[in-house]
This record gives structure tokens, C-alpha cells and sequence, in this order.
């Protein structure tokens, strides 16, 4: 994979031949797998939760829910070493923990079917969202991590772009079809039908049998051929016994703090004269102490000798410390200030893309039909073009114009804010931001992968993915409370200016790489 600007060598007939191989073909169906989980949490779930009524505040923070994308680094080691009773005897490493997540997905979405957020439980949605979303986050690792271990460098960047592909798959039965299900069997934005919405997640929870088929078809990746050091096994069961003291203690002052809260948010709004901002303080200010807290647990265990410290420095320090020294401190900064940026323009404003065009009018199905059905031949389009360009002219320069691409389409939904209820527009916007976006996510990923090393792909991976989402999704919890202070129009061109940091930031990614292979 070249990571400069020149070409790559490859011919056309060769890069568009490569799209059949097999290895990409599987990723097409692990991305299905993949993509279904996704929407369930954001936009699908953000339709359900406005037409029971609930507040749009408050259907964004849901988003937090998701939560687990951002922090999966931190169990990572423990997916990359601890081996299942029977299933990783049967199915091997890799495989035995999809098939354990995809089971989980599945439960999962059918409990936040059994709740209806109408009556008030929405404690109870939140819960089984955050089940859904570690669950979820858990299969991602797993699935990077097979990809990048189950063929050589050359094919990274079209099993990318099937990745892709079939993550667009997946958002599409998540997205179009749970919203064409819930309209087709009575509920609409006039009208609530609670069982409607519960048929259809119960759906979904169905559709994940495509990953599970999937899961025990493939075969198990051998690391060993490619020169990679396995990850030891001694002590895993210790090692998640320190990991579920550490989530114990989160979620324990993550509840114990409830009642305080809502006497500091009313206390803090009367300070600030500002209810929506004294709430978002004061739940970061939970979330931050909760993660104290559970580092503190996991830190006294360690001290108390539960778990070795070698195995924790070879679970966390190696991969980090393998990645700084391959690359350096000042680009290996640069590298991680880039992930975390690149994704911050679509992923802010794609979280209420949906109750956007549900506020302008537009309904369900014609939401299922443009947004979902139509966006997702553009994106798949997108998404091949991107794989087949970067591997003809390197992942540098479609990265740099995806990431250009992305910023300059969020202008078009200021336009679209403007127009109002027009469909003829709504289709030239989901056309045009799905083609950046599958464009730029195919090198994104490619070029995410060139950065790990074959011993550390777990762990590293989920590092990079993880700070990749976190600060979009943080972010993103809050465009609910930022579009009703400023309005869409504002919060659109927001979002097209956050990409700007990044077109420098590739720029000086390229000459540090240009530098490196010249010395």
C-alpha cells in the first residue's frame, strides 16, 4: 500500500479484478453483520424515540449509547487473549468471539424491543442500547482484526471498500427497512404504534443471522504464516475478572451519582440561566469520575497482585509503545490527531441527520427511500471507486480528497435547510455526501490498517478506531442542544468548517512520510 503520492503500479484490470476475491467477499457479509447494529442505536432509534414523544435533547444524548465504539481499546486485550469455554477450541480465536458478540447483538436488540419508550422506561432502552453498542463494538474489533490478519497488505484496501460495502448493506436494513417495517405496520410521526416498533426491532435481531452463518463458514486466519507473535493466554481468566470489577465500578457511580445530578443540573441551570448546558456539564462530570473511578478499581487490584503487571504492560504498553516507536513521537501525534479528526464533520452531523429531515417534513418512507435506499447505491458506489483509486494512486491523495469532499457536501444541507420539503434536492445531497463519505471511508480504513502491526492488530486497531469516533460521538450527543440554540443553517456550516483541520493535517502526514522514506 503506498502511502505517498505516487501510484501504486497496479493496473485497472488488476484493481477491478481483485474486487471478486474471496477474501473481500467475506468482509462484504461481516460488514452486513456490522452495519445493522449501528443505525438500531442512532437514527432508527432517534425516529422511534420522537414519535413516542421523547424530547429531540434527549433522543441525541442516546447517542452516547454508542459509547463503547470509542472505549473498545480497553477491552480489546482481553477479546485478543481470553479464550471462550469450548466455542475458540471449536472455531479458533477470531472467529469463536464473533460468533459470542453476534449472539449477544441478537439479545440485545430484542430487549430494547420489549421496551416502549411512550411509558417513560427509557432508563431501560439506555440499558439495552449500551448492551447493544459493547456487543456491537466487540464484533467490530474482532472483524478488523480478522481483516487485517486474513490477507496481505495488497488486498487491505478493496476488503476495505467490501467492508464497506456490506456496512451500508447492513445500515440499509437497520435504516430503510426498520423504518419502511415500523410505517408498514402502522406507526407514523401522527399516529405511535408501539407494537410496530417492537416487530421491527424483533426483525432485526433476526437479520443478524447473516453474521452468524457468515462466522461459521470462514475459516480461521493463520497469524503464524504472516510472522505474528501470538498474544499469551496465562492468566485471561484473571484479567477479565479485572475488567468486570472495573465496568462494576462505572456503572456503580454512574448510578449512585443519579439522584445527586439532577440537584446539581438544577442548581448549576439557576447559576447559568441555561438548562441544556448546565445537563451537558454536569453528565460530562459524571462520565469522567465514573471512568476515575473504575481506573482506580482496576489499578488497586493490579497493585494487590490479582493480575500480573507484565501481562498488562503487554497487553496496553506494547502495542502503544510499538506504534510510537515505528513511526516516532512527532508523527505518531500527528498520525493520532488526524484519526481523531478525519471523521468529525460527517459523524457530528450524521447523528441528527434524521430528525432533520424528519423536522422538514419529509416522511418515513421517503426518508427509507432517498436517505437510506438511494444513499446506500451511492455510498457502495463510493466505497469501490475510493478502494479502486487508492490502490491505483495511494491512499494519500483519496484520502485527502474525501476528507475535502466531505466538508464541501455538509454546505449542501445548509441549501437543502433553506429549500425546505424538496425531494428533488434531498436526492442530489444524499447522492453527492454518500459518495464522499464511501469514498473516503474505504481510504480511511485502508489507511488505518497500513498503521498497525501484524502482532498488535486487536488492540491496535481498536486504539485507532476508538479515537476515530470519540470525540465525533461526544460531540455529536450535543447537536440536538446545539441545533436549538443556533439552527440547522449554523450548525451545517459548523460541521463543513470542522473538516478544514484536516486537509493540513494530511498535507503534513504526506511530507512527514515522504521524509521518512527518504532518509
Amino acid at each position: 500500500m503506498t502511502l505517498n503520492n505516487s501510484s501504486t503500479n497496479t493496473g485497472w484490470k488488476e484493481s477491478f479484478g481483485a474486487i471478486c476475491h474471496p477474501r473481500v467477499v467475506t468482509m462484504l457479509f461481516l460488514g452486513i453483520s456490522a452495519g445493522i447494529p449501528l443505525l438500531l442505536i442512532f437514527s432508527s432509534l432517534s425516529l422511534w424515540l420522537r414519535e413516542a414523544g421523547v424530547d429531540r435533547s434527549a433522543v441525541t444524548y442516546f447517542s452516547w449509547a454508542a459509547l463503547g465504539y470509542s472505549f473498545k481499546f480497553v477491552w480489546a486485550p482481553l477479546v485478543n487473549s481470553l479464550q471462550l469455554p469450548l466455542l475458540t477450541r471449536k472455531l479458533g480465536r477470531r472467529r469463536a468471539w464473533l460468533l459470542l458478540s453476534q449472539l449477544i447483538i441478537m439479545l440485545a436488540i430484542g430487549l430494547m424491543a420489549f421496551v416502549d419508550p411512550a411509558t417513560d422506561q427509557l432508563t431501560a432502552m439506555a440499558l439495552a442500547a449500551v448492551l447493544l453498542g459493547f456487543s456491537a463494538a466487540t464484533q467490530d474489533i474482532v472483524i478488523d482484526a480478522y481483516r487485517i490478519e486474513s490477507a496481505d497488505e495488497q488486498f487491505q484496501t478493496l476488503m476495505s471498500s467490501g467492508y464497506i460495502a456490506g456496512y451500508r448493506i447492513g445500515m440499509l436494513i437497520a435504516g430503510a427497512g426498520a423504518l419502511y417495517l415500523a410505517s408498514f405496520l402502522g406507526s407514523t410521526s401522527d399516529q405511535y404504534n408501539y407494537q410496530a416498533w417492537q416487530s421491527t426491532y424483533l426483525i432485526m435481531s433476526m437479520a443478524m443471522l447473516v453474521g452468524v452463518f457468515t462466522t461459521l463458514c470462514i475459516s480461521e486466519p493463520d497469524v503464524k504464516k504472516r510472522g505474528a507473535d501470538l498474544p499469551s493466554t496465562q492468566n485471561s481468566l484473571r484479567f477479565f475478572l479485572l475488567f468486570t470489577a472495573a465496568v462494576l465500578g462505572f456503572i456503580g457511580c454512574y448510578l449512585a451519582s443519579a439522584s445527586v445530578s439532577v440537584v446539581l443540573k438544577d442548581n448549576l441551570a439557576q447559576l447559568l440561566s441555561n438548562h441544556y448546558l448546565s445537563s451537558t456539564i454536569i453528565e460530562l462530570c459524571r462520565l469522567i469520575t465514573a471512568l476515575m473511578v473504575a481506573g482506580l478499581m482496576a489499578k488497586l487490584l493490579i497493585n494487590i497482585g490479582m493480575v500480573d503487571k507484565h501481562q498488562v504492560h503487554q497487553a496496553y504498553i506494547e502495542p502503544v509503545a510499538d506504534f510510537f516507536d515505528r513511526y516516532g513521537l512527532s508523527m505518531a501525534l500527528t498520525l493520532l490527531a488526524l484519526i481523531g479528526l478525519y471523521r468529525v464533520s460527517d459523524i457530528v452531523l450524521g447523528v441528527i441527520s434524521n430528525v432533520f429531515y424528519q423536522d422538514l417534513g419529509f416522511s418515513k418512507i421517503t426518508i427509507a427511500n432517498v436517505v437510506k435506499s438511494f444513499g446506500l447505491g451511492m455510498s457502495i458506489l463510493g466505497g469501490f471507486v475510493g478502494g479502486v483509486l487508492a490502490l491505483r494512486y495511494g491512499v494519500i491523495r483519496i484520502l485527502f480528497a474525501g476528507a475535502l469532499l466531505s466538508s464541501l457536501t455538509n454546505l449542501l444541507f445548509v441549501a437543502l435547510a433553506k429549500a425546505g420539503q424538496d425531494v428533488s434536492l434531498l436526492y442530489w445531497v444524499i447522492a453527492a455526501d454518500n459518495l464522499s463519505a464511501g469514498l473516503a471511508s474505504a481510504a480511511f480504513v485502508a489507511f488505518l490498517s497500513s498503521l498497525t502491526n501484524i502482532s498488535f492488530t486487536a488492540m491496535q486497531y481498536a486504539i485507532f478506531s476508538s479515537i476515530m469516533t470519540l470525540f465525533p460521538k461526544v460531540l455529536g450527543g450535543y447537536s440536538g442542544t446545539i441545533v436549538e440554540g443556533i439552527g440547522y443553517e449554523y450548525f451545517f456550516l459548523i460541521t463543513a468548517l470542522m473538516g478544514l483541520p484536516v486537509l493540513f493535517l494530511i498535507v503534513w502526514i504526506n511530507r512527514l512520510f515522504n521524509a521518512k522514506q527518504s532518509v
